[in-house]
């Protein structure tokens, strides 16, 4: 695992952070993959097998970021806003009314003038 900051100056819950979010990379590497490889094969007995690995690593995936948005903050915010809703990706109002960043100016990463 690669560390940006020095490892020795981190807490625990930054390190477990961080192993979840690599996790989920892996995770979701290994659902392309075997999606790739589903979309190839040519024999059907081998095609079920890897879709059915393809969907346990999506299980895997979505175990993740549960713990992710029980664990880091504000992932409990952005997962009710943009999860399980039909709303357009992006344009999701603010709960008080205001405009959201995201149906703003998209240049502006939501963080105003600087």
């Amino acid at each position: 695992m690669a560390y940006t900051e020095p490892y020795d100056k981190m807490d625990n819950k930054s390190l477990d952070i961080s192993r979840a979010i690599t996790s989920l990379r892996e995770e979701l590497e290994a659902v392309d993959w075997y999606n790739q490889r589903v979309a190839t094969a040519t024999n059907e007995e081998l095609k079920r097998i890897m879709e059915h690995n393809r969907d346990e690593e999506k299980e895997h995936a979505a175990m993740l970021i549960e713990w992710l948005r029980r664990n880091m903050s504000e992932w409990d915010k952005e997962l009710k806003d943009y999860v399980f809703t039909s709303a357009p990706l992006g344009e999701h109002p603010e709960e008080d009314g205001a405009e959201s960043p995201s149906t703003g100016n998209l240049s502006d990463l939501g963080i105003g003038k600087l």
